[in-house]
């Protein structure tokens, strides 16, 4: 028995019945399967702008293949637009509330399926909880990427190109009428952001996680074939119903899995480790994501490469055969035998996936030509982060691979912006920003702006940054984020009480050995010094190195100043996602 049969079918139900035919609802409608299509539609998100016109194509698709299609609004935010500012403090506990009104909006109205449309930073994975804690059978489909905007600073421009102007304008680099003119140019249209951020990560490790068609990720938002892979999907959607095809049926501990080797696999974004805890806390699942990440990225190769780590964006990487040909390449070491939304394994569907274009080999490698031997995001520990920091070593230059520098301290983003646009921060320092985890920002802020801006005063390759916040998908250079424990003022943390001065080096690749070669990395290591002189000792330490036989060596012996704070985990952290008051 379909759920929507429990309300629209008998003679008792009328008043269901009558209700929805107030809408222009046909009796022969309401006889049919009832999809809900969840479409984060708005004008405040480039991403989201063309789901209209998808979401009428998914309907057509649904029609179609005999269903019928209920549509309704769900809430997304543009991460851009809450950049640098309070906005910030609400964009990831919004994935929480949009995950709460599509599991509300699905047991209201008893839809038999749903079809999830968003393409950005918090909605994605938002929209894959919800199916996730509701287990019915479920598509997501995004909007596609943006098109790279005009030539600038060596590749494509996006609006994150516009920051670090601002940073190059500060610091002389660029004339004021070369900054203006870059903001009718960045963006050509809409899309999720051009680059491999947040929001094409998840868009692309939803398809590698077996919940979106195959090419359904990445598609360019203005293509053609958005709108076949729209209507496809609304055909799709009714198979599963009629299969029972469910969404746990989908998002299993393999699943999940393959969704973390493809996101080492391209360096993705380092968001990415707490949405995926968090999509499989609510599939209830026992995998933990933290410790899959650390122990896969020693074994899982970088092949593909993307803009931040180079200048390609997203739509390269569609081109050249996208999310297909990265699980094609990685096949050996993925558990082909994971269910799909196309209702085949991920094994048939690399079997009989057709590329619509030849490859370039510019994005896409193979196994025996990787851009590294060891994944793009990696996971740490030491010192100052008892409790983990991830860091994304896919979107280091070589040149970083050892780095020492002397730490300056901000209690705030803003401080720490206001200080390198005013040239406070300079080369061979180490900028620390703390007080921005959950409980201290609140919300867990990206410190997106302090990286561009750094970037664009020509301190990337000069400077290194960590914070208890996040980082934007875009940036690049040395940095470490989700540091953890993370406290309020209140309450100190390790990383409380650095202060501005103390010593650290950053130290990865094979005997630090910068640039160039290509041989397995040892390890990445970060070391630093404690308030205390004399109290030198890891600050950051990878645990490969510790797995490997080969171990820091520490000067002096480290103890702790403070005995280590009550704190969130990690898992509390990231799978709850800021229950705060």
């Amino acid at each position: 028995m379909e759920r929507s049969e429990k309300i629209l079918q008998g003679l008792g139900n009328q008043y269901y019945r009558a209700t929805l035919k107030s809408m222009g609802f046909t009796t022969e409608d309401l006889k049919r399967p009832v999809i809900g299509i969840a479409n984060a539609w708005s004008e405040c998100v480039p991403g989201h702008y063309n789901l209209r016109q998808v979401a009428q194509r998914v309907k057509d698709g649904i029609y179609r293949a005999g269903g019928t299609p209920i549509e309704f609004g769900v809430i997304g935010g543009c991460d851009g637009m809450g950049q640098g500012h309070d906005g910030m403090h609400y964009i990831l506990p919004s994935r929480e509330l949009i995950a709460n009104s599509i599991e509300s909006m699905a047991q209201i109205n008893l839809f038999d399926g749903l079809v999830l449309l968003g393409s950005c930073d918090k909605i994605v994975p938002g929209m894959l909880m919800a199916a996730a804690r509701l287990d019915i059978p479920c598509i997501f489909l995004p909007g596609g990427p943006m098109e790279g905007g005009v030539e600038f600073d060596g590749r494509q421009a996006d609006q994150t190109s516009s920051t670090e102007a601002y940073g190059m304008l500060s610091a002389g680099k660029i004339t004021e009428a070369e900054y203006v003119a870059l903001e009718d140019t960045a963006c050509p249209g809409c899309g999720s952001c051009s680059y491999l951020g947040t929001a094409n990560t998840m868009c692309a490790l939803a398809e590698a996680l077996g919940m979106t068609l195959p090419d359904g990720g990445l598609a360019p938002a203005t293509s053609a074939v958005r709108m076949m892979m729209a209507e496809e999907t609304g055909v799709k959607i009714m198979e599963l119903v009629e299969k029972q095809i469910t969404a746990r049926k989908i998002i299993t501990n393999g699943s999940i899995r393959n969704a973390i080797k493809a996101c080492l696999a391209m360096s993705g974004s380092t968001n990415a480790v707490m949405h995926l805890t968090a999509i499989a806390h609510e599939a209830g699942l026992d995998i933990r994501v933290l410790d899959e990440f650390d122990t896969l990225s020693r074994t899982t190769p970088q092949i593909a490469k993307m803009n931040p780590a180079c200048k390609y964006n997203v739509i390269d990487f569609y081109y050249d055969g996208g999310v297909p040909r990265l699980m094609e390449n990685l096949q050996t070491m993925l558990e082909t035998d994971a269910m799909t939304v196309t209702a085949h394994t991920l094994a048939e569907n690399i079997a009989s996936h057709k590329y619509r274009y030849p490859a370039t080999g510019l994005v896409n490698h193979t196994m025996d030509d990787p851009f590294g031997y060891t994944g793009g995001v990696a996971v740490l520990r030491g010192n100052l982060a008892p409790d983990t920091g991830i860091t994304k070593p896919g979107a280091f230059d070589k040149s970083l691979h050892h780095f020492e520098g002397e730490a300056i301290c901000f209690d705030s983003e803003e401080a720490a912006e206001e200080a390198i646009l005013a040239g406070k921060v300079r080369d061979g320092h180490v900028v620390v920003i703390r007080y921005e985890g959950p409980k201290g920002g609140p919300g867990m802020r990206e410190m997106y702006k302090a990286m561009k801006y750094l970037y664009g005063r020509g301190l990337s390759k000069t400077t290194a940054l960590i914070t208890d916040g996040r980082f934007s998908g875009t940036n690049n250079g040395c940095f470490v984020g989700h540091i953890s424990p993370r406290r309020r003022r209140a309450a100190p943390s390790p990383s409380s009480m650095m202060a501005t001065g103390s010593s650290s080096i950053l130290k990865a690749g094979p005997d630090g050995a910068p640039g160039g070669d290509r041989r397995p990395p040892e390890g990445l290591e970060a070391a630093g010094a404690q308030v205390q002189e004399g109290l030198a000792g890891p600050l950051l330490q990878d645990r490969r190195l510790r797995l490997r036989g080969r171990r820091p060596q520490i000067r002096q012996p480290v103890r702790p100043l403070l005995p280590p704070p009550e704190s969130l985990s990690f898992g509390e952290a990231e799978a709850f996602c800021l229950r705060y008051r």
